[in-house]
C-alpha cells in the first residue's frame, strides 16, 4: 500500500511538472516511474516522445512504451498501438496485430478505438468490408460523443449504408456533429433537409434533443493522430 501511495504521488508530481511547463523534469519523472512498471507513466513517456515533449521526438521509443502500457492494460495506449500498428508508426505496419489492440480498446469503451475500428470496416482495411460493423462501432463512439464518429454515422443512415436508410436519424447524428463544427456534416444535413417530411423533421428533432443532453465531445491529451478516415 505505501509504494502504491508513493507511486500515486510520483505521478501526481509529474502532472504537476508538465502542466507548469518544465518538460523536461517531467519527462524525466515519469521515465523513472515507468520503469518501475507504472502503466500511467508509460504511457505518459510514449506519448512525450511521440510529440517530442521534453524528449527527442521517437516514434519507435513511444511504440515501445505505449505497447507497454498496452500490454498493462492502459485503454489509451492500446488505442496508440493499434493506430501505430496500422499506419506503421514506430514500428513495421501489420493491420491483424493492429486490429487485436484497436478491438481491445473499443471493446473497454474507448471512442477512438472505436471510431477507427470503425472506419477499418468501412473501408475493408486491414479486414474484410463490413459496412454494419463499422456502422455499429461509429454508434459507440458517437454516443460518447466523438463528433467525427457522429458525422460518419449520419451520413451512413442518410445513404442507408450497414443500416437502414433513416433520415430522422441521420438529421439527429448530422446535427450533433454539425454544432461542433464539421462541415461535412453541414452540409449533408443541408442537402438531406429539403427531403425530409414533416414528421421525420420532429422526430430528427426528438433524436438531437435526446442525444445531445446525454453527449459531450470528446477529447484527450497525449493521443496520435487516429486511423486516416
Amino acid at each position: 500500500m505505501q509504494a502504491l501511495m508513493e507511486m500515486t504521488a510520483g505521478l501526481d508530481d509529474a502532472v504537476a511538472a508538465y502542466r507548469d511547463g518544465d518538460l523536461a523534469t517531467a519527462a524525466q519523472r515519469f521515465e523513472t516511474l515507468a520503469e518501475e512498471g507504472d502503466v500511467e507513466a508509460q504511457a505518459w513517456i510514449g506519448a512525450l516522445h511521440a510529440n517530442g515533449e521534453g524528449v527527442t521526438a521517437d516514434l519507435t521509443t513511444a511504440f515501445r512504451w505505449y505497447l507497454r502500457a498496452a500490454e498493462g492494460g492502459h485503454v489509451p495506449a492500446q488505442t496508440n498501438v493499434g493506430a501505430m500498428l496500422i499506419m506503421g508508426n514506430g514500428t513495421p505496419a501489420d493491420p491483424e496485430r493492429g486490429l487485436h489492440w484497436l478491438r481491445a480498446a473499443a471493446e473497454a469503451g474507448d471512442a477512438m478505438a472505436q471510431s477507427n475500428l470503425a472506419t477499418l470496416y468501412f473501408k475493408g482495411q486491414g479486414t474484410a468490408q463490413d459496412e454494419a460493423q463499422a456502422a455499429h462501432w461509429y454508434r459507440q463512439a458517437a454516443g460518447q460523443g466523438h463528433f467525427p464518429s457522429q458525422a460518419r454515422l449520419g451520413f451512413m443512415y442518410a445513404n442507408g449504408l450497414g443500416v437502414d436508410k433513416d433520415r430522422a436519424q441521420a438529421f439527429a447524428w448530422l446535427s450533433l456533429a454539425a454544432q461542433h463544427g464539421v462541415g461535412s456534416a453541414l452540409n449533408a444535413l443541408e442537402g438531406m433537409i429539403g427531403q425530409m417530411s414533416a414528421e421525420e423533421k420532429q422526430k430528427g428533432a426528438a433524436l438531437f434533443d435526446q442525444w445531445r443532453s446525454r453527449t459531450a465531445a470528446v477529447s484527450s491529451p497525449a493521443r496520435l493522430i487516429p486511423v486516416p478516415g
